[in-house]
């Protein structure tokens, strides 16, 4: 979920629009190329139209949807233009994350790594998919920490979101759980051994995991691709 206003901050309608609707489009409630009415949202959450107006500009600026004059708003279709260069971004920016962390994680922070690990062999055994997407999430983040790069988390969470619904249509989420956590554990001993090559090696190889998905998705639903990747 990405959070809309900071901790102490008043929350809007806007932010109340935003958050409604990035579940809706993120969870595939509302798919690629539906349409969504300004007038039929303000009417929802009893507001005018400006606070929607907003929301769908923030999520206009996610690549969630497509915002035409005099036509209506889309959920925006995946493109594999954009699903390659939001990949190639976040894993330049993981991987000097990585060797960054690798480089200076110290005895408290490997213990964190531990405890993360810990905590996602608990949900993986609940099968609780939703708690292990949110510590997926802090493990990426704890991993910025530990580099001293907090910052790099904000465009990792930026580029993730772009291609989280690929993952939703995966189908395979509950059977790739154990996977990930393997793979996040190989990220967190190369950290922790101060092994900085193999760090990025298993970094990369855990972004991977989403390659054979997107080749499904884009070959059975082509129809939530633009028309230029069908």
């Amino acid at each position: 979920m990405v959070q809309t206003a900071p901790v102490g901050e008043r929350r809007t309608s806007v932010d109340d629009i935003f958050d409604y609707l990035y579940d809706e489009i993120s969870g595939l409630r509302l798919r690629p190329g539906d349409r969504i009415s300004e007038a039929d949202i303000a009417a929802r959450f009893g507001v005018s139209r400006q606070p929607v107006r907003d929301a769908f500009n923030r999520l206009a600026n996610l690549d969630l949807l497509l915002i035409r004059p005099q036509r209506a708003t889309e959920v925006k279709r995946f493109s594999m233009r954009e699903i390659e260069k939001s990949r190639f971004v976040r894993a330049s920016v993981e991987k000097e994350v990585l060797r960054r962390a690798a480089e200076r994680c110290d005895g408290v922070q490997a213990a964190q790594l531990d405890a993360a690990l810990i905590q996602q062999e608990a949900v993986v055994k609940a099968g609780d998919f939703d708690a292990f997407g949110a510590l997926d999430y802090e493990f990426h983040k704890t991993l910025c920490a530990i580099a001293q790069a907090e910052f790099a988390f904000d465009v990792i969470l930026a580029e993730k979101s772009k291609v989280d619904r690929l993952c939703v249509l995966g189908m395979d989420k509950e059977s790739r759980m154990p996977e990930l956590v393997d793979d996040h554990r190989a990220i967190a001993e190369a950290v922790k051994a101060h092994d900085p090559e193999r760090a990025v090696a298993a970094g990369v190889l855990h972004l991977s995991r989403l390659d054979e998905t997107i080749n499904r998705i884009s070959t059975n639903n082509a129809n939530y691709f633009e028309p230029e990747d069908r």
